[in-house]
């Protein structure tokens, strides 16, 4: 008879799942051999893609469901995989990406009463009270296999659940007797992924569209904040066009997608709060965190609407940021019904008004082009480049389709300011707080976009969170060829820069030793090597351009490049003596 693995397969594939991103362990048996047993009779099986990390497994499912909108399975090994796994679900958690991480569970028997029964020490040992309290803050859905009889029924309602808006992870515990248990064939039932689907959002009231329309009218001074509405290729064209419609200044903090185009002139760059104090009426679309409330001087009469997939941010236990009219909806049909509002409402007055304020906001962008074009002029010297002069030759060298990620933190604006993106999807960026993020997710890009380059940006510091060997090594096996240009300061600068804004001159900043420097002597590029892939450390400003040119040709003849970048290390704060480290 079959097992509850067999039946728990057949509702993987009827949820259309592509891959199954795999970081196996003994509890995981019974699904091995299932799935060996598939291959031999000829059925068809998901695309079985082993990572050595769970961190580089979570994220390169997050990273291809990112890319197709479609949530993929992920097998972690007991509680020991789902603590590994635990800072890549944070990330898509707060991304909104669906992933079904499937966990086993440590066998509960111990004297061979079942199929499955514990056999090892570590059965023993990886048997915690509550395994998905690991995990829980970071899943919408949890639960486990009781028996094979509902395993089709289990894996429909996550899916539907991670699929739901807005979307997000999903946990499922499998116990490895009752993986093993044997059902009767026909005492399964079926469970349609279309008929128990999930719940998507719709469109906003006419009465609140017609009210932000009539506000859109008057204002004077209207700013939109956005930061994952381009998660959806769609809403890019809008928010663009709404911003040239109305005379909308556009501002992305802290973006996770592109959300408008870098070249349009509605694009106010990256720093809302410079025009906080101003704004009348304000547009929060899909943006967890539009300023940060401390240094930010808002506008006390200024009038904000909220349109977003998570208005109450359900997640948050606070959210300290203003909203007159929240609206929870599709931000891409609310902007399609916003636009065909003011079409249908607008004045003369009004579009001569909106296409002076474009104007200015092109004016104000060309500025700051040319600023930061500026920066990048000065390439640094040799073992201190400048990452604005780097980034900037990497923008020359990429095309509008390449695909970015980011996860520079510190050198973040060098990446957005002078790496210009344009195309819906060409670039993603870090959305949660768990470094580590952007090597996972550029094999998955690579994995759904084959056509595609794509990109990872990250520093040193965060390069480690990544995993290196087991990134190299998938890139590597499975001929996922993604570019990696570590950008290296030797520490991590957002350590000494939170030091610096809450203790500007104290014992830190007078010893000049913040705790963040890393290995000075570290070179990621012989990482690469170790895999077959290529790799190059970059210490000359004479060398910048030959050497990004040499990476793109090794990924473009199907083999993955690292680029390690000696950039300007951490010094001392401004206006402090040189002292020794």
């Amino acid at each position: 008879m079959p097992s509850a693995a067999h039946f728990l397969l057949e509702a993987i594939v009827a949820c259309e799942v592509d891959y199954l991103f795999c970081n196996l362990g003994t509890d995981h048996a019974p699904f091995i051999e299932e799935m060996a047993r598939w291959r031999a009779q000829g059925l068809r099986l998901p695309k079985i893609i082993v990572c050595p990390h769970e961190n580089t497994a979570v994220h390169m499912a997050g990273g291809y469901a990112a890319a197709t909108g479609r949530g993929q399975v992920v097998l972690v090994h007991v509680d020991a995989g789902t603590a590994n796994a635990a800072m890549a679900l944070h990330n898509l958690a707060r991304a909104r990406i669906p992933v079904l991480v499937m966990a086993g569970r440590a066998p509960y028997s111990s004297h061979g009463e079942l199929p499955g029964s514990r056999d090892a020490y570590v059965h023993f040992v990886q048997d915690p009270f509550d395994q998905a309290s690991i995990v829980r803050p970071y899943v919408k859905w949890e639960s486990t296999l009781h028996s094979g009889l509902v395993a089709k029924e289990l894996v429909v309602r996550a899916s539907a659940v991670m699929h739901s808006d807005p979307m997000g992870p999903a946990y499922l515990m499998l116990p490895r007797e009752v993986l093993a248990a044997e059902c009767e064939p026909t005492s399964d039932r079926a469970f349609s992924p279309t008929r128990y689907g999930p719940v998507k959002a719709g469109a906003a009231s006419a009465d609140a569209i017609h009210s932000i329309a009539l506000r859109l009218l008057q204002a004077q001074s209207p700013l939109l904040i956005t930061a994952y509405a381009g998660r959806n290729p769609t809403t890019v064209g809008l928010i663009t066009e709404l911003a040239l419609l109305a005379g909308v200044r556009v501002c992305e903090f802290n973006p996770v997608h592109l959300n408008i185009a870098r070249n349009a002139p509605c694009f106010g760059g990256f720093q809302s709060a410079q025009f906080a104090h101003t704004t009348d009426l304000g547009l929060l679309v899909d943006v967890d965190v539009p300023w940060i409330p401390k240094t930010t001087q808002e506008n006390p009469d200024a009038f904000w609407v909220q349109i977003d997939i998570d208005a109450i941010k359900r997640d948050f236990p606070t959210w300290s940021f203003p909203g007159d009219l929240r609206i929870e909806a599709d931000s891409a049909l609310v902007l399609t019904q916003l636009i065909d509002a003011l079409k249908a409402m607008a004045t003369p007055e009004f579009h001569r008004r909106a296409a002076s304020r474009v104007q200015l906001f092109a004016r104000e962008h060309a500025d700051r082009q040319r600023t930061a074009a500026r920066q990048a002029e000065d390439p640094g010297a040799i073992g201190s480049l400048n990452p604005h002069h780097v980034c900037a030759a990497i923008g020359r060298l990429i095309s509008a389709q390449d695909i970015v990620i980011n996860e520079a933190i510190t050198n973040t604006l060098a990446v957005f300011e002078q790496i210009p993106r344009s195309e819906p999807g060409s670039l993603i960026g870090l959305p949660g707080g768990g470094l580590g993020f952007s090597g996972g997710m550029a094999l998955g890009q690579k994995l759904a976009r084959p056509d595609r380059r794509v990109i990872q940006i990250v520093g040193d510091g965060s390069f480690y969170f990544c995993n290196p060997t087991s990134l190299v090594a998938v890139a590597q096996q499975y001929r996922l060829p993604i570019l990696t240009v570590v950008l290296d300061n030797g520490g991590w600068a957002a350590v000494k820069g939170a030091t610096l804004r809450m203790y500007p001159q104290g014992q830190a900043w007078e010893q000049n030793d913040f705790s963040s420097r890393l290995a000075p002597d570290m070179d990621f590029s012989l990482t690469a090597q170790a895999a077959g892939a290529y790799g190059e450390l970059l210490v000359s400003p004479d060398m910048v351009e030959a050497a990004i040119a040499r990476c793109l040709d090794a990924v473009d003849n199907g083999r993955s490049a690292l680029l390690h970048v000696r950039i300007a290390p951490l010094g001392p704060p401004s206006g402090h003596a040189q002292r020794a480290p």
